[in-house]
């Protein structure tokens, strides 16, 4: 008994709480705060304060940097050319379509089986070349036909104008009767009728029989055969025998809008022709060169346009018939006028400038562009002499600095030589 109250007195021993341990400085109540706590605190508020730095430094880095933009303007490298006087052509474009004088296509005629083609597909024949051949065997009769009975009614008629001239004498010496020699007169007259209508039946089947011989009736180029031999042709069908196109002049049909007439018609007024140059579909290369033929008499209402005709030797047969092509008209030629590169005149909206270079800056100056020909423009608004960029624009502005490609700093200079601007393909003048 003893010793299990000595156990239990030891067990109570064990479970009973320690004494609470106080502040060393005597602050009785107080426990100490566990120091691991406070320095995640710590950190994490010194990260943020060094990336706080960081935005704030690098804002106002690149401030200063655009700042020191705006003050210093890039300087520019740029190629120039120097305003000249010259001579320009003032042009009227449009679009056009080359149309033959004439397209001929060939019927039969008559009515008979092929015997023969004389042609070769697109061959270029010219006037009076025989093309088709037909039977002429049933025509050749008639024909012969039609002399015979002409040659046995003339010579009845000779025998009525005898007979004519006898009853004359024998009524005269009153051996016969009036009436008999009036009744022979009417008689005469009936047979040359009859002779005069032989005739005609003699040429109507010379010219039958001129229909088995098919000619061409113009200078020109045969399209495909579109008949053979052995294939019987008749009379007012409705297929061609042959097409026949000529090329040698052609001309070229183009739609000039109304605005550009009333220069292009005072022209014709005081020249006999106007000079037409004909380009292809890209307006680079140039096909012909030809004069204004003629224009239409009135406008096209739904297009504004008025339609004109210019004419070409075409002899090298570069224009084919409904080719599209590039028309160019010269109205008129603008003496002493100020030229400079095309590349040189820019356009804020509708108004074109150019920059003007003066010593190592260049300044802005309005003009107005009259036309334009071969990359080479004609301006009002600045004087011959004048030195404008030609390239570099992207970093051009009002005062920007400048060094001319190829040349030592200082005043721009010209890369034109001796007055003369590079010259290129064709552009529009309208």
């Amino acid at each position: 008994m003893e010793h299990s109250d000595k156990i239990t007195g030891d067990r109570d021993s064990l479970q009973q709480p320690a004494p609470a341990q106080h502040d060393i400085s005597g602050d009785t109540g107080k426990q100490l705060r566990p120091r691991r706590r406070v320095w995640p605190w710590l950190l994490a508020a010194g990260l943020a304060a060094l990336v706080l730095f960081a935005v704030v430094r690098g804002v106002r880095k690149s401030k200063a940097d655009a700042a020191s933009k705006v003050e210093a303007p890039q300087v520019a490298t740029i190629k120039t050319a120097t305003a000249r006087l010259g001579p320009i052509g003032y042009y009227v474009r449009a679009l056009g379509t080359v149309t033959p004088l004439a397209t001929v296509n060939l019927y039969s005629q008559i009515t008979g089986r092929v015997t023969a083609v004389h042609y070769v597909e697109g061959q270029l024949v010219h006037r009076g070349d025989p093309l088709i051949e037909v039977d002429s065997r049933p025509y050749e009769a008639q024909l012969k036909e039609a002399q015979g009975t002409l040659q046995h009614d003339r010579g009845v008629l000779a025998q009525a104008e005898m007979d004519l001239a006898r009853y004359k004498d024998a009524s005269a010496q009153q051996a016969i009767s009036r009436q008999t020699y009036e009744d022979q007169i009417s008689l005469v007259e009936q047979y040359r009728g009859t002779v005069q209508n032989d005739m005609g039946q003699v040429e109507y089947a010379q010219v039958q029989l001129s229909y088995c011989h098919l000619t061409s009736p113009i200078d020109g180029r045969v399209g495909l055969r579109l008949v053979d031999p052995g294939n019987v042709i008749f009379s007012g069908g409705s297929n061609p025998l042959v097409v026949i196109t000529q090329l040698q002049p052609i001309t070229v049909v183009f739609n000039v809008a109304e605005d550009d007439l009333n220069q292009v018609r005072d022209q014709i007024l005081h020249r006999t022709s106007l000079p037409v140059d004909i380009f292809d579909r890209t307006q680079l290369t140039q096909l012909a060169t030809g004069k204004l033929l003629t224009l239409d008499n009135q406008i096209d209402t739904t297009t504004g346009t008025v339609r004109f005709r210019g004419q070409f030797p075409n002899s090298d047969l570069r224009l084919y018939p409904n080719q599209f092509v590039n028309a160019r008209l010269l109205v008129k030629t603008l003496e002493n006028a100020t030229l400079v590169p095309t590349a040189a005149v820019q356009r804020n909206g509708t108004q074109a400038f150019v920059y003007i270079v003066s010593g190592d800056t260049v300044t802005l100056r309005n003009v107005e562009e009259l036309t334009n020909e071969n990359q080479i423009a004609a301006v009002t608004g600045i004087n011959p002499g004048e030195v404008v960029p030609i390239t570099g624009f992207d970093k051009l502005q009002e005062g920007s600095k400048v060094i001319v490609e190829g040349s030592a700093t200082g005043p721009a200079t010209s890369t034109a030589s001796n007055g003369k601007m590079e010259s290129g393909p064709s552009g529009s003048s309208r």
